[in-house]
């Protein structure tokens, strides 16, 4: 993965290689319009931001892509295992703003579909011989649930997708050397059969980092995507203040950016 610039974005771009048919990447906190401590480019429709910044920015993600803003689609996320599957065209995208859900999964080109991360792992998921997209916001809940197998899973069941055909990046997150988690988050890894000490490093006192990338990549490998066809960044939003927002790092008054992808 690598930083570029769209318009007025900044994002770090997942390169999908031997693809054409979408666009995909994770944004920066840079060139948007809200004020501290949200400066600049807040997505984040449940922060407490002025709703008119964030539809500010959430204009300027699209229209650097040359899109309405009104093809950008969101949904209200739980950090739960509910997934929202679009496989017809939808005039008004707005009324999926309010449905619960922590994936998307699409076939329907010229909708960009987005999840919206401060900490949590944003993963886009592509099966480019089906023609299929998926984002997935996997937080330690999440991932424990293991939310981003089972939108593979649904991408086989409903569309047919081969795992091993699908293309998957995991965008940054918070890493291991900021996250610091506690006995009930690994007893929930524990209890969905991931290995934990595959993905976690004990810190004492009952304390573990927690190195969600690697968690997810995990997952996908057992779900069958292909280990060559997963790519994930190693920035961390805590550790890079300059590019990310971060909840474990400034609380409550942060921003989130979003990890997008679009079928072109």
């Amino acid at each position: 993965m690598q930083m570029k610039r769209k318009g007025r974005i900044q994002y770090v771009e997942a390169e999908f290689e031997g693809t054409s048919c979408s666009i995909q990447g994770f944004t920066t906190r840079h060139e948007g319009v809200s004020r501290p401590p949200y400066n600049s480019l807040n997505l984040g429709t449940t922060t407490l931001d002025q709703p008119h910044n964030i539809e500010g920015n959430r204009n300027l993600l699209t229209r650097a892509f040359g899109l309405q803003q009104n093809s950008l689609l969101t949904v209200r996320q739980t950090h739960g295992s509910d997934i929202l599957l679009i496989d017809e065209h939808n005039d008004d995208l707005s009324h999926f703003a309010t449905i619960e859900a922590d994936a998307i999964i699409t076939d329907q080109p010229g909708i960009m579909i987005a999840v919206t991360v401060a900490d949590c792992a944003p993963i886009l998921l592509m099966d480019p011989e089906k023609k299929v997209i998926a984002a997935v916001h996997a937080g330690w809940k999440g991932s424990a649930m293991a939310l981003a197998g089972k939108t593979v899973e649904w991408m086989h069941a409903i569309f047919g997708s081969d795992p091993a055909a699908i293309k998957a990046a995991i965008g940054p997150c918070i890493k291991s050397c900021c996250y610091e988690v506690d006995l009930p988050v690994r007893q929930a890894f524990s209890q969905s059969g991931i290995e934990w000490d595959k993905v976690a490093v004990e810190n004492g006192n009952g304390r573990w980092r927690l190195d969600m990338a690697e968690a997810n990549r995990a997952i996908l490998l057992k779900t069958g995507v292909r280990e060559e066809s997963i790519q994930f960044s190693d920035l961390c939003v805590s550790c890079h203040r300059e590019l990310f927002f971060s909840y474990r790092r400034d609380g409550v008054d942060t921003g989130r950016q979003a990890g997008f992808i679009m079928l072109v």
